[in-house]
């Protein structure tokens, strides 16, 4: 089906910036530098100066940075590793694969990881934190960092959705251990197929990595330290990466203008609940722009219909893949953002007309509903006040 308003434009995107992703690939192919070249140290230097940490190093995928870093950081079985409900399953593998026994917590209404239900969370087991930025807001890491820091347990930050947010001034993935990113093609930072990386400032955490994601094989010594992985990203992802890293400032500003459109034209609809909040502490990314509503899935069927793409983040719990055998941690407020959040369309090729189709529609749909059929949106007592900071 062919969107008036498509959640991602991929064509488009590739097609403005064609001359310089054209020209990267034209370098890095003609000069035969296809794996661990000069395009890969340039884009991890460059990506650990704009998050502002001492090391990156590229991986394969957002999964591999997770698992990386917690290899890294010592976690392995008989550990309890404590991160959200409400987050994609890698998040939650990389602990499993690890050896380790995920932990399950709640969400505030930011979708971010609740503090209080960390603390509670706690047992002597607990040997790290793995807060997740979800779409492009970054947690409380303030009070995240105090409890980490009471109970002596590591930090290691799932920021697949934040690159570019910051908490304090400080971006996404310089808060912990190590950050861990994702450069899956519909990212604010995407690829042109799957890729990761960490961030650091531990060398040792980046030697580790950089030795797990290439068989555990040192390239300067050729020696061995661990049965490592194929997980290494490739050079000329990195090339792409790096023109694309060049545009990110631009297209984080453009993402939040979206935005902010968006909540001018949807803020007076009581059965809705937008995704901006108060105070100045945060800056968001808006990977994502999240609406919720308890009449999500009508709504999502009228958008279709008037040629509106939307997507569902996620459309159940984690817990009820039986597949996964995770045990039910009794998250209701998950449970009630599984059938309640809806993402409209937001990329750096969005356009203030497509965001009045969106707006408009959404506008129509809750006119048409009959009275007395429509429930307020869960009170948000984050929702931002205008002229507030993002």
């Amino acid at each position: 089906m062919s969107y008036r308003v498509p959640f991602v434009n991929p064509g488009e995107h590739y097609r403005r910036l064609k001359k310089e992703i054209d020209q990267a690939l034209t370098d890095t192919l003609s000069r035969g530098d296809l794996i661990l070249r000069s395009q890969l140290r340039d884009f991890e230097h460059n990506l650990a100066n704009f998050v502002g940490t001492k090391h990156a190093v590229g991986v394969a995928s957002g999964y591999h940075a997770l698992y990386f870093s917690l290899r890294a950081a010592g976690i392995g079985p008989g550990d309890e590793v404590v991160t959200v409900g409400h987050t994609f399953v890698a998040t939650v593998s990389a602990i499993v694969h690890a050896g380790a026994r995920p932990v399950l917590v709640e969400v505030g209404r930011d979708f971010n990881m609740d503090p209080a239900s960390l603390e509670a969370a706690i047992t002597p087991r607990t040997k790290a934190i793995l807060p997740v930025h979800l779409n492009g807001r970054v947690c409380q890491m303030d009070s995240i960092q105090r409890i980490g820091e009471k109970h002596n347990l590591v930090i290691i930050e799932d920021a697949a959705q934040a690159m570019g947010a910051e908490f304090r001034g400080k971006k996404a993935g310089s808060f912990g251990l190590a950050g861990c990113f994702s450069f899956y093609p519909l990212k604010a930072l995407g690829g042109l197929g799957d890729g990761g990386a960490i961030t650091t400032d531990d060398p040792q955490v980046a030697r580790m990595v950089t030795l797990l994601r290439f068989n555990g094989e040192d390239r300067q010594t050729g020696e061995y330290h661990y049965h490592g992985y194929t997980a290494l990203l490739d050079n000329v992802q990195a090339a792409v990466l790096d023109v694309k890293l060049r545009h990110l400032p631009q297209w984080i500003e453009h993402r939040r203008q979206i935005a902010e459109l968006y909540r001018e034209g949807l803020e007076g609809i009581e059965e809705l609940s937008l995704p901006q909040f108060t105070g100045t502490e945060h800056s968001d990314s808006f990977q994502n722009y999240v609406v919720r509503t308890t009449h999500r899935d009508a709504l999502r069927a009228f958008l279709d219909s008037c040629g509106v793409e939307t997507l569902v983040h996620w459309p159940k719990p984690m817990w009820e893949h039986k597949g996964l055998g995770l045990a039910d941690p009794g998250l209701p407020e998950t449970r009630r953002i599984c059938n309640e959040v809806l993402s409209l369309p937001m990329s750096s090729e969005i356009t203030p007309d497509q965001v009045a189709v969106t707006v408009e529609s959404i506008q129509e749909f809750f006119a048409r509903q009959p009275a007395g059929t429509l429930r307020p949106a869960a009170a948000n007592p984050g929702t931002q006040v205008k002229g507030a900071k993002n």
